[in-house]
């Protein structure tokens, strides 16, 4: 009995324990732990470096928030996005401003962030640094692309703001130093937006008309610290320096103050005073400059009047009197004019000489006649005798040619007893075929006499 007592007991511990808990689904639990989040951690501050970085084609942004023992994603909707002071980088250590939340659907925690600051000093040297590399690698900051400042500028232009020192320490330095036209273009040097502005205003000025846009740029602003002076390290400024036509003067914080403006502007000054200094020349010290110049001028033109007036009067020592001159000169032409005379009767002498030996070669006209006509005689009877020669040599030649003719000729064969026949065209009739009947025929016989037959039918 005790062993059921016993049994009875074990069966009533292992039935189930009712409880009035009300059940939920998981949609209501997740949304639960979700209000709840956001009730107990409305608004937290949470210090880490930014991980898997990525802006949804939606225009949010979705990353990691890490340190060395846990992860937490964040998330940063469009319309925060834009108004963040920072842009967000893979590796920046952060401080992140927000709420934290649940994606229900996958049941995991998130930080709904509402801004974004960078975690101290190290984090914007080591964003400095590396935009500073990408910047170079890209040859911004090449030193062949520095411009010469102009010597004496017309018209220079002040990007700072309006309401600082800085711009009334540029213009009354240029005013002291030699009065130009300054023309301001207010904008704000620090908090969200600055650095638009600025790029905007060094834009601004490069696209002002021929005749009114300035000859040399000062950008620049008071000290501050690094995080004041980011608004100098943004990319589009940096960029709207590179690509100004005008040369530009980079005067961001003190001397000790490096910003990126400071390695792609023309010129860095340490000061604003500085940028002034170097924009526009001293006027007193020009006009002392030109002083001396001018004097030195005068001095060396004295100098050079006083050596050529010496030269001069020396050569003109070394001339003698001019009618010593005149004398040598007149001397050494009647020199020449003997000399002359002289040259000229030789020449006539020699022609004279050379005309009576060739005179005394030449014939007399009547001797001359007489040979030429005792020339004409002989050659009159060398015709005469060679016109015989060839006429008799002519005639043999002729009585050959009769004779040879004669022996071929029909007619000494007439002079055997033959006859020619010939028809009346006078053609020779040679074959008894070609005789026609009722045509007249003429017969001819030695003594040329002709008969004139007709043949019958």
């Amino acid at each position: 009995m005790t062993d059921d007592l016993f049994s009875i007991a074990d069966k009533e511990e292992k039935a189930p324990q009712k409880t009035n808990a009300p059940e939920m689904s998981v949609s209501e639990l997740a949304f639960s732990l979700k209000r709840t989040l956001e009730d107990t951690y409305g608004r937290v501050r949470i210090r880490g470096e930014l991980s898997r970085v990525k802006i949804h084609t939606s225009g949010h942004m979705y990353s990691d928030l890490k340190d060395d023992n846990a992860v937490i994603n964040i998330v940063c909707w469009r319309g925060q996005l834009a108004k963040l002071s920072i842009k967000p980088e893979e590796g920046l250590e952060v401080i992140c401003t927000g709420k934290v939340s649940s994606f229900p659907a996958r049941s995991n925690y998130q930080l709904i962030v509402e801004s974004m600051e960078l975690a101290g000093e190290g984090a914007l040297l080591k964003l400095l640094e590396e935009r500073k590399k990408k910047l170079a690698a890209e040859g911004l900051f090449d030193s062949d692309k520095k411009r010469p400042l102009p010597f004496l500028p017309q018209t220079i232009g002040v990007v700072t703001s309006e309401t600082g020192a800085v711009f009334h320490d540029i213009l009354h330095r240029i005013r002291e130093r030699f009065p130009m036209r300054v023309i301001l273009w207010p904008v704000p040097v620090q908090g969200k937006g600055a650095n638009e502005q600025i790029a905007k205003a060094i834009h601004g000025f490069n696209a002002m008309p021929d005749g009114t846009r300035p000859d040399v740029l000062i950008v620049g602003r008071g000290g501050g610290s690094l995080e004041d002076l980011m608004a100098f390290n943004e990319e589009d400024v940096v960029r709207a320096v590179a690509q100004s036509r005008i040369p530009v003067i980079s005067s961001v914080g003190h001397e000790t103050d490096t910003t990126l403006i400071d390695y792609v502007a023309d010129r860095r000054a340490p000061t604003p005073t500085g940028a002034a200094e170097m924009a526009v020349p001293e006027r007193m010290g020009l006009l002392q400059t030109t002083q001396d110049l001018e004097q030195r001028l005068l001095t060396a033109l004295r100098r050079t009047l006083a050596d050529l007036k010496n030269r001069f009067n020396a050569n003109i020592a070394k001339l003698g009197s001019p009618q010593s001159l005149l004398d040598a000169q007149g001397q050494k032409l009647d020199y020449l004019a003997d000399k002359t005379n002289n040259a000229l009767s030789a020449l006539i002498q020699k022609r004279r000489i050379q005309l009576v030996e060739s005179a005394g070669k030449l014939m007399h006209p009547r001797e001359r006649l007489a040979y030429g006509v005792q020339n004409v005689k002989a050659l009159n009877d060398r015709l005469i005798r060679l016109s015989g020669q060839l006429t008799e040599k002519e005639e043999n030649r002729l009585q050959n040619a009769g004779r040879l003719l004669e022996t071929l000729s029909f007619k000494s064969t007439l002079k055997r007893g033959f006859i020619v026949m010939r028809d009346a065209s006078g053609t020779p009739v040679t074959e008894a075929d070609s005789v026609v009947s009722d045509t007249p025929y003429t017969l001819e016989f030695k003594d040329e006499k002709r008969i004139l037959v007709q043949k019958d039918g």
